[in-house]
């Protein structure tokens, strides 16, 4: 990276780039990442892994050019935070299952999150909030899932999805009553989305992975209906809805009968 990085003999892409410039290639990659995951395919996975790491190798080395911090410092400080985290293995806290330890994890994260919100002099500038750490840069879905979480560690929550379904109609007939109000649609479009992580996840359903999968679905499907059109000696474009239906329906009994 320092190779690439020199200013007189590098790479002039590399040289050029900031950390700003990189944030879409790594979020790019994280999601090439879980791509490689859900194919089962370990070779690609491996190399979608090192395409991911280079990444975090990348900010490193602007940081130590900034004379701000070197990768090592990155990797210390991961190691130092998982100490921290887990009393109960690397020091003398008993932990006996995996919903105790959710617990425990929560429970250091939100103290580190109060000390960041601390002076040196014991002082903070602004009162904590149980939102605190939820990154705006999450996609949507995520950070809302993330959100509904914490607000309902201190019981802000439905108390069962009942109430969530009751929601999810309520919103959607408020869509149907903004009319032609562009901004009111927006509006509640977002609500009815929000609402729909809700019902998600009191269903025990992670909502960015069911609609990853619905948009693999969709897109496989779909693929399938060119295929049967062209097989038909058709075109798309000149199909009626109720045709293309027709051969939709085809493509998903085919799926659900292999």
């Amino acid at each position: 990276m320092a190779r690439l990085r020199d200013p007189e003999q590098g790479c002039p892409w590399d040289r050029q780039q900031t950390n700003a410039s990189l944030v879409p290639f790594t979020l790019e990659e994280a999601y090439e990442v879980a791509d490689a995951i859900e194919a089962g395919d370990d070779m690609h996975f491996c190399d979608e892994l090192g395409d991911l790491l280079f990444q975090i190798v990348f900010y490193a080395r602007i940081a130590e050019e900034e004379q701000r911090f070197r990768f090592e410092d990155v990797v210390q400080a991961i190691c130092e935070k998982l100490i921290r985290r887990h009393p109960h293995v690397f020091g003398d806290e008993n932990i006996e299952s995996a919903e105790a330890q959710n617990k425990a994890w929560e429970e250091h994260k939100k103290k580190e999150r109060a000390s960041k919100l601390t002076d040196t002099n014991g002082n903070s500038g602004e009162q904590p909030s149980e939102l605190d750490g939820v990154s705006h840069a999450l996609p949507a879905l995520v950070r809302a899932q993330k959100l509904q979480r914490r607000a309902a560690r201190v019981g802000f929550d439905w108390d069962t999805v009942e109430g969530v379904w009751q929601k999810f109609e309520e919103e959607l007939q408020e869509i149907r009553e903004a009319g032609n109000d562009a901004r009111a649609i927006e509006d509640e479009i977002g609500d009815l989305l929000f609402t729909a992580v809700n019902l998600a996840r009191f269903l025990n359903v992670d909502a960015e992975t069911a609609l990853r999968k619905a948009n693999h679905k969709f897109s496989r499907r779909f693929r399938r209906v060119e295929d049967l059109v062209r097989e038909g000696g058709g075109d798309m474009q000149a199909m009626s809805v109720a045709e293309l239906d027709r051969v939709w329906n085809a493509a998903k009994s085919e799926e659900e009968g292999s």
